[in-house]
């Protein structure tokens, strides 16, 4: 069991997830308004990405007998100024996850939660990656400018990605 606590940030943090993946399926929706279906691919499988991450908040909620909590948000940022603003704003969404995701280690830590904190211990290392990745396309994008051709190979790249959940979270 969830003490009080800890029930209610994971509550937060299932949350924070599902308002993720609106705010990565609006970021998609600018990227198709600009006929860059590999961009709005990346968000679209990000989005995905999101929803899985809020449904084992769910389930591990639920597994220790606590009750899920579903709340709203606000609405996502719709418009940008420029790809870079986009994976700029992912990456800093990214960031504000991760301090999310310690908070709730540290409050596992500090009640001594050890199945929360094998749980968490996930998605430290999900964020990792999830900032990893917008760095290394906001350095890309950097890179390439306002150069068409390289937009439309990076577009290309970017089409090529998929959501596989991992084999043992299936």
């Amino acid at each position: 069991m969830l003490s009080e606590k800890l029930a209610k940030e994971f509550n937060d943090q299932f949350k924070y997830e599902a308002a993720s993946a609106n705010y990565y399926l609006a970021m998609a929706a600018y990227c198709k308004d600009l006929d860059l279906e590999g961009f709005a691919n990346f968000f679209i499988v990000q989005a995905e990405e999101e929803r899985f991450h809020a449904m084992k908040f769910f389930d591990f909620i639920n597994e220790l007998g606590n009750r899920v909590i579903v709340q709203g948000f606000e609405d996502p940022k719709n418009d940008f100024s420029s790809l870079e603003e986009v994976f700029t704003d992912a990456l800093n969404h990214e960031k504000f996850v991760t301090s999310r995701i310690n908070l709730l280690m540290d409050i596992a830590i500090q009640e001594k939660n050890y199945a929360a904190v094998s749980f968490l211990n996930w998605f430290i290392d999900e964020q990792v990656e999830e900032e990893a990745m917008m760095t290394t396309i906001i350095n890309k994008i950097k890179r390439i400018g306002e150069n068409s051709h390289a937009i439309y190979m990076l577009d290309n790249e970017l089409a090529q990605r998929t959501f596989t959940p991992p084999a043992e979270e299936a």
